[in-house]
């Protein structure tokens, strides 16, 4: 089984608390992804479940076992790194058969299971090339299969596309979601990149600061962040914030003024806010809307990008300089041009005066067009 439960766990060096209080369920066969800024712990954590790293407290089970203290190769796990890691000498196949060889297992079964391996990642015809005669996306599906062979009950991936092209990225991705399908086998990844976290995770584990700030599906953590670090950590580009002051509040709506001195009416529960009360405004560039609309901002445009499909707007607006708008690729605007933006109240979010978000309310969800 591929189950993982982590309960209580914590890492410190010294006096230094890296990671504080972790507790996780990660299901049989699931795709979780560790996403966070750099220095958050999330290659820690990993590296923690891969037996690399000692555990300073709380409990890990991978399956039914207490692994806290069980060396890595005897956990059942298997790991590929940010580097392939791979013997230069070697051909792809003796790369991919080495740790069988190691482990003592029949001949005929590494050659059944390096054969099988290679055939999943599409390499089965480059199995007597060396890594130097291999383009990065290859050399990544070698280090892929030499983990496939162990047959493990847990894959551990470590921002293993950080070395690759923008484009190998995106194919590369589509690789990794098509290897858990035919695998059916529990994988937690690790990445900066929340656009990886987005497309291939069943779950995202947010990150911050050694804690772990909310577990969710892509979907949720999009629509629902339970704090104001995670509603900009999740969407690209990021989330505007603008700090507004509380003016009218209620149990499925609130109403606040922002710098400029409008008003902008928020589908929140915010029965438990006072008027007068400091919050933040949260806006995602691809729900504002040049014209009229149901909360509409004066603005003057300061930077315009034309990325074909879609236009980037960077402007000031709400008492906020730098502004950004995801807008049509058909949209044309000028450097200085006075608009009008608007924005729906239920495609907006607002956070109190400690970051935590305000429930949206039932009636504005899955209604943002």
């Amino acid at each position: 089984m591929g189950e993982v439960r982590l309960s209580n766990v914590r890492k410190q060096y010294g006096g230094v608390k890296v990671l504080q209080d972790i507790n996780l369920h990660i299901k049989d066969g699931e795709f979780v992804v560790f996403v966070g800024p750099s220095g958050c712990g999330k290659s820690t954590l990993l590296r923690m479940i891969a037996g690399l790293e000692d555990i300073s407290g709380g409990e890990l089970h991978i399956g039914s076992k207490l692994v806290n203290d069980v060396p890595p190769a005897q956990r059942g796990i298997a790991m590929v790194f940010q580097s392939y890691a791979l013997y230069p000498h070697m051909n792809l196949f003796e790369n991919m058969a080495f740790g069988l060889k190691l482990a003592n297992v029949p001949k005929a079964e590494i050659e059944q299971a390096v054969h099988q391996a290679a055939k999943t990642l599409n390499i089965d015809h480059l199995l007597e090339r060396k890594p130097k005669d291999l383009s990065g996306g290859q050399r990544q599906r070698v280090a892929i299969g030499r983990a496939i062979v162990r047959k493990p009950a847990v894959f551990l991936f470590d921002e293993p596309l950080s070395n690759l092209d923008a484009a190998l990225r995106v194919k590369m991705r589509f690789e990794f979601a098509k290897l858990h399908q035919d695998l059916k086998t529990t994988m937690i990844y690790v990445t900066h990149d929340q656009v990886e976290a987005m497309t291939l995770a069943d779950r995202i584990v947010v990150l911050s600061a050694g804690r772990l700030e909310q577990v969710g599906t892509p979907l949720e953590l999009y629509e629902h962040p339970v704090n104001r670090f995670v509603a900009g950590f999740i969407g690209s580009p990021q989330m505007n914030f603008v700090a507004a002051e509380l003016i009218d509040a209620n149990d499925h709506s609130a109403e606040v003024r922002v710098p400029s001195g409008e008003r902008v009416r928020v589908a929140v529960d915010a029965h438990n806010a006072r008027s007068g009360d400091a919050v933040t405004l949260g806006i995602r560039p691809e729900h504002i809307a040049v014209g009229a609309g149901e909360n509409t901002f004066r603005a003057e445009v300061r930077f315009v990008e034309s990325l074909g499909s879609a236009t980037q707007m960077y402007c000031a607006a709400a008492g906020s300089e730098d502004m950004s708008c995801t807008l049509d690729g058909r949209t044309r605007l000028m450097q200085g041009q006075a608009v009008e933006l608007g924005v729906p109240a239920n495609a907006c979010y607002l956070f109190d005066a400690s970051g935590n978000a305000f429930r949206r309310t039932a009636a504005n969800l899955g209604s943002v067009q």
